[in-house]
């Protein structure tokens, strides 16, 4: 009972079951909005249990879903005006199709949280309506031989559940179809975003001092002057890596997501380069240079498959694959560009 978004109760056979609006509030929309940006990411829970959506009844549907607060705010704004039962399981703070992968939005712990929750003694009909995208964690078979209750794999979107519900619990192939368009690519990108930029705020600063200090000249002409460019390089990996990689993602040749970041990243390398470019007259400026055309791409590559777990055309296995000849080249690439730029910076010294 003790949550911001509870406005009541309803009574049932059990007691005391807690009720919920659909109207989200502004302190429900600040939180979708720190989530997007990982603050906070993985502390956005909802209590599991049992909750009332209006004022349901023992005939009212059952709804389904994860304690990730975001995936509980989508369903109940999905569904204004209407009275039915919310049963939120415990998937540890986790989405639910992340959840039904990682098997804590699964048939052990539905069985457990209808018995937990005593829902055949509020209900008096058997069916659970599920989303589509935690069927990979749940054996309906077991569901029904374990507790009695049917499983409904619902829509993917929640938004449609109103239709759903109207047509008889019926979905329509294009319910059953997950897109994955340039809005819902982008609305995914600030949580990569903000996690890389966590380790900018570390490695910048050492890049700086670095080119400040075995430069030769006075500190902070030479760290401006160079030390700026090395930070900006940086930049220009995490962001192809983490932005431009996502945003293209279906445009970008190649089937690998390493493949996409390492041609997104090389593409932002050679943009770096041509602001360089007058250095390169020097052994000392072009060999930081080709550091940085082997630097920039390696890392792109490398963030760019941290999207592999938001897209919906990737499979664990691929992806292990993947990461298994990707990870050894990206790293072996990027220490070359390391050393190289090292290099650079000891002949910079000498001279």
């Amino acid at each position: 009972m003790d949550q911001p978004f509870v406005i009541g109760s309803v009574t049932t056979a059990i007691g005391e079951v807690p009720q919920i609006s659909s109207r989200l509030t502004w302190r429900d929309h600040w939180g979708t909005f720190k989530v997007r940006w990982n603050v906070g990411r993985m502390d956005y829970k909802v209590v599991p249990g049992l909750y009332a959506l209006g004022k349901p009844d023992a005939e009212s549907p059952v709804f389904v879903s994860a304690n990730y607060k975001l995936s509980f705010d989508r369903l109940r704004e999905a569904v204004p005006g209407r009275d039915v039962w919310i049963l939120v399981l415990d998937t540890h703070g986790i989405n639910v199709w992340c959840a039904a992968g990682k098997g804590t939005f699964g048939t052990d712990e539905l069985v457990h949280r209808i018995e937990a929750s005593r829902l055949a003694e509020v209900v008096l009909h058997r069916r659970l309506i599920l989303p589509q995208l935690g069927a990979s964690g749940v054996a309906a078979h077991l569901v029904k031989k374990r507790s009695g209750f049917k499983v409904i794999y619902g829509p993917i979107q929640a938004r449609d559940l109103p239709a759903f519900l109207d047509d008889g619990m019926k979905a329509t192939p294009e319910m059953r179809t997950k897109s994955f368009n340039v809005r819902e690519r982008t609305v995914l990108v600030p949580v990569e975003l903000v996690e890389a930029l966590r380790k900018v705020v570390i490695i910048a600063p050492m890049l700086f001092l670095a080119s400040a200090l075995l430069r030769p000249g006075k500190f902070w002409p030479t760290g401006v002057a160079d030390g700026l460019y090395s930070v900006v390089a940086f930049l220009v990996a995490v962001i192809s890596g983490t932005v431009f990689a996502p945003v293209l993602l279906p445009w970008l040749p190649g089937r690998s997501f390493s493949v996409k970041g390492l041609l997104v990243g090389l593409l932002g390398a050679l943009i770096w380069a041509a602001l360089r470019w007058q250095t390169s007259a020097t052994w000392t400026g072009a060999i930081e240079i080709v550091a940085w055309l082997l630097i920039i791409p390696s890392v792109a590559a490398f963030l760019a498959m941290n999207f592999t777990g938001a897209s919906t055309y990737t499979s664990l296995s691929g992806v292990q694959k993947e990461m298994r000849v990707a990870v050894p080249l990206q790293i072996g690439v990027c220490a070359a560009g390391l050393i190289l730029w090292f290099v650079a910076l000891g002949m910079g010294m000498g001279g």
